[in-house]
């Protein structure tokens, strides 16, 4: 899905004009990076967490030369999805295809 589709979703289900869906998901998109950018964990019950973690320096390889590099430490950003969107995802298939013989 890419973000125009993800406009005209929220648009669609929350009855919201195109225009104003989008300030929603730029508000949403821009809130969730500033308290990232801040070191604040951004919780949503049942939906999931987003966080940063710390990746340490470590030493690398070029794929197209072999030429080892360095590569610096950073800060990632994680997330880690909740139960509800974990189970909504992981439907199981309500008939069981039948065994081969």
């Amino acid at each position: 899905m890419t973000k125009a589709e993800l406009i005209n979703s929220v648009a669609e289900q929350a009855g919201l004009k195109k225009v104003d869906a989008e300030k929603a998901v730029t508000a949403f998109v821009a809130s969730v990076t500033a308290a990232l950018k801040s070191g604040d964990k951004l919780s949503l019950v049942g939906f999931g967490t987003f966080s940063t973690a710390k990746r340490a320096a470590r030493k690398g390889q070029n794929p197209q030369t072999g030429k080892k590099i360095d590569i610096p430490a950073a800060t990632v950003p994680k997330f880690k999805p909740g139960k509800t969107l974990k189970e909504a995802v992981n439907v199981k298939a309500a008939v069981k295809p039948a065994k081969k013989k």
